[in-house]
């Protein structure tokens, strides 16, 4: 038995959250992190803005725009994120990536992931709710825009970004876990580094967009 597969971390990861179970469940805990992750990170995110929780609870319908937004937006990225991340861990479980190829991969799939489908919600929310005056190619040029301010909490996409880091920490830590010559205030100290590798990759990524546009 790896020293992975020893680890209590590991095995609730795997116990909970392995492609193995019934297809429904998997779908449902993934859904229930993922809604656990989104409700803090978006908490926070409308505490740092003075009055914003007080303007959602007194008006219903910007309250029932901002509840839209995250369940048409955030939850179904943080959501498709964590899919593919666990799928990941999974293959990391079975011994068919190494935790180097397992931690490039999981880097590429989440931030590749967290822009492709911001860029299909965007130009479908303009379709569907009318959003950026109901221009598909208007929305298109705001991606790159959001996602820049995403690393510093400029905007609900931040959330949502955290959120997923949020989610990503337990397989870091269970995944660097398995390094036997890392002691666990390290593996604490690469799991935090990766995650914050995460948030620089996007911005990034998000910035040569920007330029290009």
């Amino acid at each position: 038995m790896s020293r992975q597969q020893e680890n209590p971390l590991h095995a609730a990861i795997a116990r909970l959250f392995t492609p193995e179970l019934p297809p429904g469940r998997f779908l449902l805990n993934v859904t229930l992190l993922s809604l656990s992750a989104l409700t803090l990170a978006v908490t926070v995110y409308v505490a740092l803005i003075p009055g914003m929780a007080g303007h959602l609870a007194s008006s219903g319908a910007a309250g029932g725009r901002f509840l839209r937004q995250i369940l048409t937006n955030g939850l179904p990225v943080v959501l498709a994120v964590n899919v593919a991340s666990l799928l990941l861990f999974a293959r990391l479980g079975a011994g068919a990536l190494t935790v180097v190829h397992w931690a490039a991969l999981d880097l590429l799939a989440r931030i590749g992931l967290f822009i492709l489908l911001h860029a299909a919600i965007f130009a479908g929310s303009a379709l569907v709710f009318g959003s950026f005056g109901g221009n598909s190619a208007q929305a298109l040029r705001v991606v790159a825009p959001t996602l820049l301010q995403a690393a510093s909490f400029g905007n609900l996409s931040g959330a949502y970004l955290y959120a997923a880091l949020l989610c990503a920490l337990p397989l870091h830590v269970a995944a660097l876990s398995g390094v036997r010559t890392l002691p666990q205030p390290v593996v604490l100290a690469f799991a935090v580094l990766l995650a914050l590798c995460n948030a620089l990759v996007l911005t990034a990524i998000a910035a040569a967009l920007n330029l290009l546009a």
